[in-house]
């Protein structure tokens, strides 16, 4: 947990600076990856520390107010990683499905889609404060998440109502959306290759094809943070179904396992975007040179990365 706890820190506060202080990753697009780094440092900022100790001492030793806020804070930016994770999957679905059809994302909105990411997750979360199941220590008293063991319906439902919400749905939703990108690209390079043979030559290098090629590895990046995500935070679910209906299974070694995995997911997608984006990894370079994360692939795609919601309004200017 000190590891992860280190690097993750690390890590997303190198993103958030990075994206904040370099002027050509300032798009809309990319506020929605700063807010999802500022989401994970901000868990492991506030949750790291507590579980090191409890590890180290066995039990939790910082009184049952404390494992309340320790609790909604880990839930709270969950929910949050997961909704980021849905809008940056939509923006992704607008630009590459619909293209020059879509709507392009704009500072405000992305702001706005931040900002109902944090309202929503601090409404489902504080819940169990007013007597909509609790917040209560897990099986091996090092970390606090909902009660799962009460054998009881009315705090059940909240488990029923918020894994719905909060993790069924969004997936659906992301599963939706990368069905329907995954084959747009299909077509668009089917379309290329039968263009390509009707000309005789091997492909076209035009500006439109560089355009998409960059916008289907940014999905490529985000469907990666995507799968991640699921990863890490699947055995919470899981945990949390089992505890309501075998509750027997719920050991206290099984119990952990939520814990870790969902506090690894804010390692991984520093790391992510430190080796896919090639505009972040050269100004990563430029700033912190001594991490040589420039690749060899930087200087071909110095104009790659740019965001689709500001390539779709400049496309359509030259028109």
């Amino acid at each position: 947990m000190a590891i992860l706890g280190i690097f993750s820190l690390a890590g997303n506060f190198v993103v958030v600076w990075v994206f904040l202080t370099t002027k050509s990753l300032r798009s809309p697009s990319n506020y929605l990856v700063v807010n999802l780094a500022l989401n994970d440092f901000l868990m492991m900022f506030v949750n790291f520390p507590p579980m090191v100790i409890n590890c180290h001492m066995g039990t939790w030793v910082f009184g049952p107010r404390f494992c309340e806020i320790y609790a909604f804070w880990g839930n709270m930016c969950g929910c949050v990683s997961i909704y980021t994770m849905v809008w940056i999957t939509l923006d992704r679905y607008n630009v590459i499905v619909k293209g020059m059809n879509g709507t392009p994302l704009t500072t405000k909105g992305a702001m706005l889609r931040n900002l109902f990411s944090w309202v929503v997750a601090i409404v489902w979360c504080i819940l169990p404060f007013f007597g909509w199941n609790r917040y209560v220590p897990e099986g091996n008293m090092t970390a606090c998440g909902t009660d799962y063991l009460t054998d009881d319906e009315f705090s059940k439902s909240y488990l029923y109502v918020y894994t719905s919400w909060v993790f069924f749905v969004p997936f659906l939703i992301i599963v939706f959306s990368y069905y329907f990108i995954v084959k747009a690209v299909m077509a668009h390079e089917k379309a290329m290759r039968e263009q390509a043979k009707k000309m005789g030559v091997k492909s076209l290098r035009s500006e439109e094809a560089k355009k998409t090629s960059n916008e289907c590895r940014l999905a490529k990046i985000a469907l990666m943070n995507v799968s991640l995500w699921f990863m890490a935070w699947s055995p919470y679910m899981v945990i949390n179904w089992a505890g309501m209906f075998s509750p027997s299974t719920v050991t206290p070694i099984f119990s952990i396992w939520g814990s870790v995995f969902a506090k690894a997911n804010s390692v991984y997608n520093p790391l992510v975007y430190a080796l896919t984006h090639p505009k972040y990894r050269a100004a990563l370079y430029v700033k912190l040179p001594f991490l040589a994360c420039k690749g060899d692939s930087d200087n071909d795609n110095s104009s790659a990365t740019s965001s689709a919601t500001t390539a779709a309004p400049e496309k359509t200017e030259q028109a």
